[in-house]
């Protein structure tokens, strides 16, 4: 059987700053990256790629956290680690002097989702599988107890396996759902942002988010620019067909079904972020996602009771340092959408176990 023989990491950015990509409220002038890492066997087939998502200065130093963490791999048997996912899983987070700099957060988490990841990768590969059959085919083991326990969790997934079949048809023909960014960046001009939009629609795109929270004025023209282009029907090509009516529930759908969010960055606290996205509400989105601080629960849980009149949802997750995190925001009822950065969770092991309680 193949063993991990040894490891390489890369430190890979791209200067989106000198055009504006990615740029929002708390993220102004970033350049989008990534720490990769590619796991070695002794087997010339068979190799792991892993990654995880930073935004310029400190990629060096998520490399160098890939490199100890990746170490703990070097002489395992991959079928061994196969076996267990979750097992081996731990087994990343227990070198008890790694986990000091976590522990389960920060520079060791994003490392570890790069290994993770590469695992994962890796055990496709070697099933001549892509990731998400793979996944698809397997009874995930991971919960968190005092949320969902393991009984309910193979629960919901018997419950679903009828299904599951024409649910891959369903994804094989028309591909996963997806909502576009790049449209809305916050240093965009208008102009940028009404050529993308139509562009986006001609790509079949319709669910849009929007950067927020710099200044009222440019978001409350840009949103409402944003709105008058989606629901234009001059805007969309002849033949257009709408999302399912059940597919828009709750979510603000104009006329031609499609939808508006917006996403502040983190950069209000719980009063400003109430007030402000009350002022956008004529915009009609569906969400507003992380109106304030990532690790305040509780502050999540009061902006969504005081948006709910309005019919705005609350979003957060892609800074949601760990499993344990989206458990609070859960039970706390903080959350209507639960946005997952599988680069800032430990890798796909600690999706699962999120998706789970999720769905629960």
């Amino acid at each position: 059987m193949p063993s991990i023989t040894s490891f390489e990491t890369h430190d890979i950015r791209f200067h989106t700053s000198l055009t504006g990509d990615g740029s929002d409220a708390m993220n102004f002038d970033c350049d989008y990256s990534a720490a990769t890492v590619v796991l070695h066997t002794d087997s010339s087939t068979l190799q792991g790629h892993g990654m995880t998502f930073t935004i310029g200065r400190g990629t060096d130093i998520v490399c160098m956290a890939i490199k100890e963490v990746a170490n703990r791999l070097i002489g395992k048997d991959v079928e061994t680690l196969f076996e267990d996912m979750g097992k081996t899983w731990d087994y990343l987070l227990a070198d008890p002097q790694l986990r000091w700099i976590g522990p389960e957060k920060g520079i060791i988490h994003l490392a570890t989702a790069a290994v993770d990841n590469a695992l994962w990768d890796m055990f496709a590969r070697s099933r001549k599988k892509p990731l998400w059959k793979l996944v698809s085919d397997m009874t995930p083991e991971e919960y968190i107890t005092d949320a969902i326990s393991k009984e309910e969790a193979l629960a919901m997934l018997r419950e679903k396996e009828a299904g599951k079949a024409d649910r891959e048809a369903l994804v094989r023909k028309l591909g996963y759902p997806a909502y576009i960014t790049s449209a809305g960046w916050l240093r965009y001009d208008d102009e940028k942002v009404a050529r993308l939009v139509r562009e986006a629609i001609g790509a079949g795109f319709t669910h849009f988010k929007m950067k927020v929270g710099a200044n009222f004025e440019d978001d409350y023209r840009r949103a409402n620019l944003i709105r008058s282009i989606i629901d234009d029907p001059s805007s969309f090509p002849v033949g257009y067909s709408p999302p399912t009516a059940e597919s828009l529930q709750g979510k603000n759908a104009g006329p031609m079904g499609c939808v508006l969010m917006m996403d502040a960055n983190q950069v209000w606290d719980v009063d400003e972020a109430v007030n402000y996205t009350k002022r956008l509400a004529s915009a009609k989105p569906w969400f507003i996602e992380e109106p304030t601080a990532p690790d305040d629960v509780l502050g999540h849980a009061a902006i969504r009771k005081a948006l709910k009149p309005d019919g705005i949802g609350v979003a957060t997750g892609e800074h949601a340092h760990n499993r344990m995190t989206f458990k609070q925001l859960l039970q706390a009822e903080a959350i209507d959408v639960c946005q997952i950065d599988s680069c800032r969770l430990a890798g796909v092991t600690e999706i699962l176990s999120v998706l789970l309680m999720a769905t629960k």
